[in-house]
């Protein structure tokens, strides 16, 4: 039988690269990439179970510690859905506090994943810049929600605080300090020619591909596919939103289409602050019982919850559905398969930001 595979090579589940336990086992030819195969489990939470049968003021909780990196949009997701369930809706400019603190919850996301990407590929200078803007992002967190991770912002009608005058100001001037910061970086990632040749033609997933494996968020959009969540949202279409699309489908397009999607975040921020009319922050309502399937579009794609509440409020079912599910086959089955260089699959299955954490709920 003619021989194929040279040797069967293991990364992880502990890599200095990596944020979680994670381990991908490679079939290589020399340097060349057969197949992959992703092994989690190292960090399985088990939030699903703990949910149920509890009341929904107890759920909120747990909903937004299935990820710490991404927890306003599961928060914002799970008490939308219980809004739809019930019948609520918030005030006007509650519902633009939401946008913000979505946004906000974004950016810090996007942050961490080119920073990670920066790092994998071995420029820390640029990383470390990002991880800088990071802390000013989680400092407006704070400015609003009264925290920086775990923000327990969103509340059935409505949000918990109101955005005062004095910190929308120190807000408008850090958007306009990130306006600029970011535009530099995103110049040295896009035109760093050592950047391009670990980046450009490496990982690629097209668009076909990225159909049939159900690839979400910016995985998705750097593929060519104008899917996002945001798109249907009541808030966002009245602010005026469209998703950022490139073609490429490699490394270099997925994360430059974070370095986008940032500054789109900060123009949906201003036009949030602009738009927000004054008036309650909260419209009160009771959570009642039913079921309902509702989405939102986390920083990696599409979070969707399942949701069976009965009548007191009380969380008989849910399931939820992350998009790092999505993008992980999309990124085991196409994107690191043919890739030339061991060098490039761990900075390939950081591009598809992985988030283990979700997954392991």
């Amino acid at each position: 039988m003619k021989k194929t595979v040279d040797v069967a090579i293991p990364i992880g589940p502990v890599h200095p690269c990596w944020k979680e336990p994670v381990r991908i086992k490679c079939e290589t030819r020399g340097e060349h990439v057969l197949s992959a195969e992703v092994e989690m489990g190292y960090m399985k939470k088990g939030i699903e179970r703990i949910m149920r049968g509890r009341p929904w003021q107890e759920v909120m909780f747990l909903a937004e510690r299935v990820c710490g990196i991404c927890s306003v949009v599961h928060n914002m997701v799970f008490i939308e859905a219980m809004e739809t369930i019930s019948g609520i809706t918030p005030p006007p400019r509650a519902a633009y506090l939401r946008v913000v603190a979505n946004e906000l919850d974004r950016m810090a996301s996007h942050l961490i994943a080119n920073f990670s990407y920066c790092y994998t590929i071995e420029h820390e200078t640029l990383g470390m810049y990002l991880l800088n803007e990071r802390e000013h992002v989680l400092d407006m967190l704070e400015r609003l929600t009264g925290n920086r991770v775990n923000t327990a912002y969103m509340i059935p009608g409505g949000v918990r605080y109101d955005l005062r005058p004095a910190d929308e100001k120190i807000i408008r001037e850090t958007l306009d300090l990130l306006d600029t910061n970011l535009t530099r970086y995103a110049k040295m990632f896009e035109t760093g020619p050592m950047i391009a040749l670990r980046s450009k033609g490496v990982g690629i997933l097209t668009k076909d591909q990225a159909l049939e494996a159900h690839a979400v968020g910016p995985t998705a959009r750097a593929s060519g596919i104008a899917v996002d969540c945001r798109s249907n949202h009541p808030t966002y279409r009245a602010i005026g939103f469209s998703p950022i699309v490139r073609d490429e489908g490699d490394n270099y397009a997925r994360i430059m289409v974070r370095f986008e999607e940032l500054k789109q975040s900060i123009g949906l921020i201003r036009r949030s602050l602009a738009m927000m009319p004054d008036g309650p922050i909260r419209g009160g309502g009771i959570c009642k019982g039913g079921e309902v399937r509702y989405s939102g579009e986390a920083p990696r794609g599409e979070l969707t919850y399942f949701v069976k509440a009965d009548r007191y409020g009380r969380v008989e079912e849910i399931a939820i559905q992350t998009p790092s599910i999505m993008n992980i086959d999309a990124c085991t089955h196409y994107m690191l398969k043919g890739v030339t260089s061991i060098a490039d699959v761990t900075s390939t299955f950081i591009s598809s930001d992985p988030c283990i954490a979700c997954n392991e709920r």
